[in-house]
């Protein structure tokens, strides 16, 4: 056969589109997958404890960062932390320094599919800064934290103080939203916020504590602090809302016109169209016309 066009037996034929069936099945899986793998399900994140405070040490001679943070966890993976307690080296003689200590220190971020959600509870809390190894920066007894996004709805950040505050040896009271001043002479200030909250359409965030620290202990210059703390804080940003589905579009029945126009008979059925009743009319005068010749024709030859 010299034709480029070939027509192929019905059995190889058979044979051969079964074998690509199977052979594309892999691919088409495995695309399916990826993009499953790729959808963005939103996000949560959750921290205990995080601080951005400039230690100086020696009358400012040696100045150190104090950047810690314990438990500190973000999702889209869900992800727990349980540490109790956070050290830094290199700014006590070489020893290591404990920063914060406490009995219950748990952060949580979870996503989902349908909601994003990070939480965070501290309890029993003691934080301490270098100069003051005796006197707690401040303790608590339990805060918490939590921001939860579900797709399709308004954001919820809250956050909760559970007992006594002691900052600098001084219990003090707070106010929800709003900013407290302590002053301890000889040791230094701290002002404390309480209770943050933040929210856009999509996302949200709850900060139990936040303190803005300036201590100088008895003004020696052995260890000067300045900067900020944060205590239990919590974010999340809702997934994308699924987008609504298009309406499958309808269809007229069969044999019948759009609706406001005429309705006529199903030309499938008939074996005709609307030229009909006029053909079969001159057909049946033919028909009359020929006999009448037929009879006048026998007539004649008679």
């Amino acid at each position: 056969m010299n034709g480029t066009n070939f027509r192929m037996p019905a059995r190889r034929l058979a044979a051969v589109a079964a074998a690509t069936a199977l052979t594309a099945a892999p691919a088409v899986l495995a695309g399916a997958g990826s993009a499953h793998a790729t959808t963005d399900h939103g996000r949560a994140s959750a921290v205990v404890l995080r601080t951005g405070l400039d230690v100086s040490l020696l009358n400012k001679t040696v100045n150190v960062p104090l950047a810690v943070s314990l438990n500190e966890v973000e999702a889209p993976r869900s992800a727990e932390k349980t540490a109790l307690s956070a050290t830094l080296d290199g700014v006590d003689g070489g020893r290591p320094f404990s920063v914060l200590s406490a009995d219950v220190a748990t952060a949580k971020a979870d996503v989902t599919a349908a909601r994003a959600e990070g939480s965070t509870r501290l309890a029993h809390a003691r934080l301490h800064v270098p100069g003051l190894p005796l006197l707690s920066l401040v303790e608590v007894e339990e805060v918490t934290s939590e921001a939860v996004c579900a797709a399709g709805r308004t954001p919820v950040a809250t956050s909760n103080l559970l007992g006594a505050v002691t900052v600098l040896g001084k219990k003090v009271t707070l106010t929800a939203g709003g900013t407290t001043d302590v002053r301890v002479p000889g040791v230094g200030e701290v002002r404390l916020d309480l209770s943050r909250t933040e929210h856009t359409s999509r996302t949200a965030a709850a900060t139990a504590l936040e303190l803005k620290v300036s201590v100088n202990p008895l003004k020696l210059n052995v260890a000067e602090v300045e900067g900020t703390v944060t205590l239990a804080r919590a974010t999340c940003e809702a997934p994308p809302t699924p987008a609504p589905e298009s309406p499958a579009p309808t269809t007229e029945p069969a044999g019948t016109e759009p609706q406001g126009g005429k309705t006529r008979e199903n030309l499938a059925e008939t074996g005709g169209d609307a030229s009909t009743p006029y053909v079969a009319a001159g057909a049946a005068a033919l028909v009359v016309v020929g006999g009448g010749a037929l009879v006048l024709a026998r007539r004649g030859r008679s």
